[in-house]
């Protein structure tokens, strides 16, 4: 589901890269989050996220910003995460005991 139909339904500014503040925390909004938006707040680890509706009346839409890059062992570890595995994160990156 895309932030499209967020915007559509909810009739809200949702889209990636859009600055946002929540309960005095100020964030951007990260990635994709379904019907919820996904905020990567600035005092947080990019790439982490929360996912808050859109509609949430502590939710106040800014202008645009830029995300911020993951590092590149976040960058390994979350497509550990997306390759939804059955192995171990050691045995995804080729280290065995």
């Amino acid at each position: 589901m895309s932030y499209e139909y967020v915007r559509e339904y909810y009739g809200v500014p949702a889209e990636i890269g859009r600055r946002v503040e929540y309960r005095g925390r100020g964030g951007i909004i990260y990635k994709e989050g379904f019907n919820y938006v996904a905020i990567n707040f600035d005092d947080m680890k990019p790439g982490k996220t929360l996912h808050i509706h859109p509609t949430d009346p502590s939710l106040e839409y800014l202008g645009m910003g830029v995300l911020r890059k993951m590092t590149r062992s976040q960058k390994r570890y979350q497509s550990y995460i997306d390759s939804d595995s059955d192995c171990s994160f050691a045995e995804f990156l080729g280290i065995y005991n």
